[in-house]
């Protein structure tokens, strides 16, 4: 029997599933979700190797009915363009958030993520603008808390104040892991009057277009 066509999720772990929930509040998507945590964190490995694992599990999700794969994982986004041609349409996360922080954004933009996210430069390079500056902050921690749900944790605490203090000044901060939304209002305790921006509408909003 020929699978159903769905759209396909795939992550490291849970992070995606906020994405999953942008799309669920703005219609019933059939979804094929697939956290590939049973592999080494896409952080921690070589670029070949994470973009060869990406090609398998592309090609793994086409034959399940799979019309179109977002990415969900910032750390797996940079390496999109090495991978081949999956056949059906592929959207990472660099694209989303830049249209979540937007053209028109001036001031201190902050960004937290991952080691390979942030080393990457990937973001410096995309959201560069006249007017703006960019201050990057490797947060890798905080999505280890989040998977291992250890967010009330006075560890986790002291992650976060870490990681944010200086981050104090910024106009806007972007969330540049899917797994950040989850203690987002723990990031905006530390940072009064600073925007958080979730790249994960601007996901769902690009799938409905």
């Amino acid at each position: 029997m020929k699978p159903s066509p769905r759209l396909a999720i795939v992550d490291w772990g849970i992070g995606g599933m906020g994405v999953w929930k942008s799309l669920r509040a703005h219609g019933d998507v059939p979804v094929l979700y697939l956290s590939d945590t049973g592999t080494t964190p896409y952080g921690r490995l070589p670029r070949d190797e994470l973009a060869a694992r990406l090609s398998l599990l592309f090609g793994f999700l086409v034959r399940h009915g799979a019309v179109g794969i977002v990415v969900a994982c910032n750390a797996a986004s940079t390496v999109l363009p090495d991978v081949p041609d999956a056949g059906v349409p592929v959207m990472g996360m660099i694209e989303a958030a830049s249209e979540v922080v937007g053209p028109r954004f001036r001031g201190t933009l902050g960004v937290i993520g991952g080691i390979r996210t942030i080393r990457s430069g990937i973001y410096r390079r995309t959201l560069a603008a006249p007017g703006r500056r960019v201050v990057t902050r490797i947060a890798q921690p905080l999505s280890a808390h989040v998977e291992a749900g250890t967010t009330d944790t006075p560890a986790c605490a002291r992650d976060l104040d870490r990681i944010l203090r200086p981050l104090a000044r910024v106009d806007a901060l972007l969330l540049a892991c899917t797994h950040y939304p989850a203690i987002a209002p723990r990031i905006a305790e530390r940072l009064p009057g600073v925007r958080l921006l979730d790249p994960a509408d601007a996901v769902a909003a690009r799938v409905r277009r």
